[in-house]
Parts: C-alpha cells; sequence; structure tokens
C-alpha cells in the first residue's frame, strides 16, 4: 500500500491511499492522484511499486520533480532515471515557490504469505511428461493451445487464455491475467505487474466478464514474481495471510502460475476460487503451468504485434507530418515559380517535357538563381509528389561523411558508427533526391555514384550486399561541368549520366522584367511574418533595384527586400536611402542614361540602350567583347542592338 500526504499545494492535508502497481500523478483526471495546482502537468511522474522497492519516474514534466530526504535534495529526470523512495521522503512538483509536495508513506498489506505449494520456473516443464500419460488432459490442452493460437489480437490471445484456465481447472471461478508494465524497463526491482484482464464462469460454465470490478489477491501475483515460482494456497485466508486484498476478494483458495520469456516473467496468470464448496490442488498447479509455458509465447508475441503496430502508426504520423512541414517549407504542391520573363517561360516548357520521366537533370546556373526551388518544383509537379524529396549539399560534408550521408552504414563499419543508418537514397526510395553542388563530390565516391544512377544499386558503408532503389535524381551546379571533366575533376562517365537533360537557369539581370515580380512576392512574404503592414516600393527605389545587375541573383534579391522590410516604419513605403550602398551606386547611372519619367519599361528602355552603347564604346566597337561584359552571348548582343535600331 501506498500514502501520498499532500503538504503542500491547493490540496494541502488531503491523503491518497492507493494499492496499484504504477501510481500516475498529475492535474489530469486520469491521474490515479490528481492534483489541481496549474504548475503540476497533466500526467507529470509516476511511482512503481515493484516486488521489492517503489521507484519515482518524471515523466517529461514541464517544471520538474525533485526528491527531498530530510537535508537533501536530487533532482529527477528522464535522462537521470528514476529513484528509489523510502517511507519520509518528500517529492515536490514543480519549481521555486510553486510546488505542490507529497509525503510518501510505504507500508505492507499483511503479506506474510504461508504457502502449500511453491513450484519454480524449471520445474514446470516436466510436468507436461506426466500429462502425456494422460489423453483426457492432453487433448484439453491441445484444444486450449488451438484457440490461443487463433487469437487475432493482444485482448482476444488473453481471453482466450483466461477461459483455456477456466476450461481446465473445474474447480475455479475467477481467472485475472497480470502483465509486465514494459514502460518501466527491464529492471526487476522496479519492474511493475499490473492486473489487466478478468474473466468469471458463468452459470453455463462458459468464461464471461464480470458484471463489475474484480478485487485482485495482490499478495499472490507479487510472490509469483519474487519467488519466480508457481504458488498454490489451498486456503487462502490462512495460507496466504489475513491480507486486505485476500479478505475483499472472498477468495477461499488461489493459485499463481508466470508467465515467462527466457529468463524474464512477462506477466503472471491468477485462478481463484471464491466459493467454499470447490478447492484448488496441486494437480492444478502442474495443469496451469503446461498452460502458461505454451501460453506465454502467444502472448508475447502478441505484446510484441501490438507494439509494432503502434509504433508503425506513430512513424506513418511522423512521417505526414515532417513531409507536409517540408513541403510547406518549399512551397509543395503549390510552389510556384515567379517570372513571366521569355528566359523563364523557356526553362518552365522545358520543366513540363521532363517531370514525369526517370531522366536524370541537371540544374546550371550561377549561385542564387533558385536550382534548389527549381528542382522542387519537378518533384511536387511529377507523379512522385506523394514521397520524399531530400536535398543534399554535397559540399557541405567531407567526403566519409558524404558517402554515409548519402548511402549509409553498418554499425561498426567505422569509428562512431554506433547504430546502423539509412542513407539518403534510401529514405528518398520512390521520391526525389537533388544533389546540389555535384562538382564537389570526390572523385573516389562519384563512381559509387555512377552506379546508384545507372543500376538503381547502393551500396552501405560497411555492407556486404546492395539494396535497391528506385529514386530520381535532380543534381545542380554553379560550374561548367565539361571544363571540370578536361581538367580531370570529374569523372567523363559520370558527366554525360547527368548530362541527359541540362537545363540552363538565367541570372537575374538576363530576366530584369522579373524583378518586380519577385521583390514583390518577397515584400509580402517578410512583411507577413514579421507581421508588419507595409506601403510597397517607391518608383526611384525600383528603378535603382532594376539597373542592378545583382551578382547574387535571387537570393541577394531576397536578402534586399528583407533587410528593407526590416527597416520600413509601419504603413511607410520603402526609399532610395535603406538600399544597400552598392546597389545605390546605379543611381548616377539613370541620370547620365537621360531617362525621362515614364512607364518602368520605357525607362529601362533606355538605360539598357545606354549601356550597349557604353560597352560598344569601351571596347572599340568588338562586339564579341563588349557581349562578355555585359555578360550576355554574341546572339543576344546582336538581337538587343537590332531591338533598338542600333
Amino acid at each position: 500500500m501506498l500514502v501520498l500526504e499532500v503538504t503542500q499545494g491547493v490540496l494541502a492535508g488531503r491523503t491518497f491511499e492507493v494499492g496499484e502497481e504504477v501510481v500516475r500523478i498529475g492535474r489530469a483526471p486520469s491521474n490515479d492522484v490528481v492534483l489541481e495546482d496549474q504548475h503540476v502537468s497533466g500526467e507529470h511522474a509516476r511511482i512503481v511499486v515493484g516486488a521489492e522497492r517503489a521507484l519515482l519516474h518524471d515523466n517529461r514534466s514541464t517544471n520538474g520533480t525533485t526528491l527531498v530526504r530530510g537535508d537533501e535534495r536530487k533532482r529527477v529526470t528522464p535522462e537521470t532515471g528514476p529513484v528509489e523512495l523510502e517511507s519520509g521522503d518528500v517529492v515536490e512538483l514543480g519549481s521555486g515557490d510553486n510546488v505542490a509536495a507529497l509525503r510518501v508513506s510505504l507500508e505492507g498489506d499483511g503479506d506474510k504469505a504461508r504457502v502449500v505449494q511453491l513450484k519454480p520456473i524449471e520445474e514446470i516443464v516436466p510436468a507436461a511428461a506426466k500429462l502425456e500419460r494422460d489423453p483426457n488432459q492432453l487433448g484439453k490442452l491441445y484444444a486450449a493451445q488451438k484457440r490461443i493460437a487463433a487469437g487475432s489480437d493482444l485482448d482476444q490471445v488473453l481471453i482466450e487464455v483466461a477461459d483455456a484456465a477456466l476450461f481446465l481447472v473445474p474447480s475455479a471461478t475467477h481467472v485475472t491475467v497480470i502483465l509486465r508494465d514494459d514502460e518501466d524497463g527491464g529492471d526487476r526491482g522496479a519492474v511493475a505487474y499490473v492486473p489487466v484482464m478478468t474473466r468469471v464462469r458463468l452459470a453455463s460454465g462458459a468464461g464471461g466478464p464480470p458484471r463489475g470490478p474484480v478485487p485482485v489477491a495482490r499478495s499472490v501475483y507479487r510472490k509469483v514474481v519474487k519467488e519466480r515460482a508457481a504458488v498454490l494456497a489451498a486456503d487462502a485466508p490462512t495460507d496466504v495471510g489475513r491480507t486486505e486484498s485476500i479478505m475483499g476478494a472472498s477468495i477461499r483458495s488461489t493459485i499463481g502460475v508466470p508467465l515467462f520469456r527466457g529468463e524474464d516473467i512477462i506477466g503472471v496468470l491468477q485462478i481463484d476460487n471464491r466459493s467454499a464448496p470447490g478447492m484448488l490442488h496441486a494437480h492444478d498447479v502442474e495443469l496451469l503451468g503446461v498452460l502458461a509455458y505454451n501460453a506465454s509465447l502467444a502472448v508475447a508475441n502478441a505484446r510484441l504485434i501490438k507494439r509494432l503496430v503502434s509504433a508503425e502508426e506513430r512513424l506513418q504520423k511522423e512521417n505526414t507530418f515532417l513531409k507536409g512541414r517540408e513541403e510547406k517549407r518549399r512551397g509543395g504542391k503549390d510552389v510556384v515559380i515567379i517570372g513571366q520573363s521569355e528566359p523563364m517561360q523557356r526553362v518552365l516548357a522545358q520543366l513540363q517535357k521532363v517531370v514525369n520521366t526517370r531522366v536524370t537533370v541537371l540544374l546550371e546556373g550561377e549561385t542564387g538563381t533558385g536550382k534548389e526551388v527549381m528542382a522542387a518544383r519537378i518533384h511536387y509537379t511529377s507523379n512522385r509528389r506523394d514521397k520524399l524529396f531530400v536535398a543534399q549539399n554535397c559540399a557541405a560534408l567531407a567526403e566519409t561523411l558524404l558517402e554515409s550521408e548519402l548511402f549509409g552504414h553498418k554499425k561498426g563499419s567505422f569509428t562512431g558508427a554506433t547504430e546502423d543508418k539509412k542513407g539518403l537514397f534510401e529514405i528518398a526510395d520512390g521520391g526525389t533526391l537533388f544533389l546540389d553542388e555535384i562538382t564537389e563530390t570526390p572523385l573516389s565516391l562519384q563512381s559509387k555514384l555512377l552506379r546508384a544512377l545507372q543500376e538503381g544499386e547502393i551500396r552501405p558503408v560497411g555492407a556486404t550486399s546492395p539494396k535497391h532503389v528506385n529514386v530520381r535524381i535532380v543534381t545542380a551546379t554553379n560550374r561548367n561541368l565539361e571544363e571540370e571533366v578536361k581538367k580531370g575533376r570529374f569523372r567523363e562517365d559520370l558527366y554525360y549520366r547527368l548530362n541527359q537533360f541540362p537545363i540552363r537557369l538565367p541570372p537575374l539581370r538576363e530576366r530584369r522584367e522579373d524583378i518586380p515580380l519577385l521583390a514583390s512576392h518577397f515584400l509580402k512574404r517578410y512583411a507577413e511574418e514579421l507581421g508588419k503592414h507595409v506601403g510597397g516600393f517607391a518608383q526611384q527605389v525600383m528603378e535603382l533595384m532594376m539597373a542592378y545587375d545583382w551578382p547574387g541573383n535571387v537570393r541577394e534579391l531576397q536578402n534586399e527586400v528583407q533587410r528593407i522590410v526590416i527597416q520600413l516604419d509601419p504603413g511607410a513605403f520603402a526609399t532610395p536611402d535603406l538600399l544597400s550602398p552598392r546597389i545605390r551606386q546605379v543611381e548616377g547611372l539613370v541620370n547620365r542614361a537621360g531617362v525621362t519619367r515614364g512607364t518602368l519599361k520605357d525607362m529601362m528602355d533606355v538605360v539598357e540602350k545606354y549601356l550597349l552603347l557604353e560597352a560598344l564604346r569601351d571596347h572599340n566597337n568588338n562586339k564579341t567583347n563588349a557581349a562578355k561584359t555585359l555578360g550576355i552571348t554574341r546572339e543576344g548582343l546582336h538581337k538587343k542592338l537590332r531591338q533598338y535600331g542600333i
């Protein structure tokens, strides 16, 4: 019996007497000890009463749990593990002045058991040999075992085990199944055993559920666990002792047999006779011992299946949550590529042709042009959209770590490999894997990458056999892959495999007409994030941003707009003084070009024509050198010269 006296808190002066094996403490009504203090968590702590000791656990409470013993104070956390309780200890729930305190008293229930028979686990199995000479009993055991094996889940298996006990022992009136509370680990002194099901003999002789609560003799199954033996008390009130639980249950005789798996006792099968005419005997102990031996495996397997199903459901929920969060971060199924310029429309047209194929896509472009966003667009508009999109920057990890990250590793394959780990290829199975900065992949790793691309086959570090995966690969680089091959820094065969469908993302200076769209998009996004109403961009600000070359491309524009929003007062418009100095440098250029007020397109045409003439003048009309300075092709320069009649 566990007695908890509230010495501090809302319920100060209240006493709780609890006879359960696991005593749950918290603010939620489902607890055994319900405290009303606001600083107490819903499921704050629990006390596990084992066969030999009681342990205090903290359930990851918000404000913590402390054990006070005399002048000593010890913080109890899930990381430090449980602490053993003694009578007189004080348990504090909370911290500082906000504390609910419980004084602990551990009282025995009078269990001075004098039993008729103790049969150790080692002697239970040989009893089967005697039963083989009794065809009648052997037939009953076979029928009972057949029904137990047919149980579809844990509850059904327990019902069949209890009913089989009633079937095998005609003088039994009640059967209770007690299972170990696995929540508390394998420390035998700390393990709690909890009654989970009781079946009674109905008037028809068959087993059925009880009409109301059925008191259970805790002293009996505790003795089974402590002695690791089957227990028979032929006259319970005399032989087990006049304990509160025995007398309250009106038990005349009882048998407890262990359910075990190897060295571990996973539960107890307890059979009672609660009417004077019938008594339980030593022969019943042998019969129930054999039943328990055969039923233990079924119970252990049913519990394992239940845990596996629960774990699978939890993992599915976690996977759905993480996948949804990743989709939201990247734009998900609604990811939109902002751009109405001709170069961007050509890129989107190329994407549309390749999204539902297995062709490897190579995204080329300068830093900040949006290669990862484009890779996400490929995934979320393809028929792989319901699987994972996984991204990895190949320049972010050292060679050995990158191999493990991509292909996984086996436990013990290298120092620090304390457990098996899945690689990104396996995690992205069925989905898309985006490899950014592919040119940074070490040559030694490129051969494994080539095999994964060609055969869909990977081999984790330290593994002896390969695994097959179905992954769509999208790669990206800001370098010229062909040049990297010529310089011997990239495998030629891998280059041809990656270069199946190259797409060049244009830099922002080649799609200036998209700058207002992008700037407005980022302005709205960061204004919402900061909860700030902003007026927009002043015309001169937009003119300066359109005239700037943006060497950092879309990423630089995004950072610039974020910086502007942070500086803006609520409701104000962005003015030139808020722009970075490097962008304001083009302010004089607008004046030198002789731009007159008009539509944004007309003004930008004037500036662009001025820049073309200046470049040609600087290079003595050498169109090749002028085009190189402007960052466009010679054909592109000729097109613009024709456009402006130059």
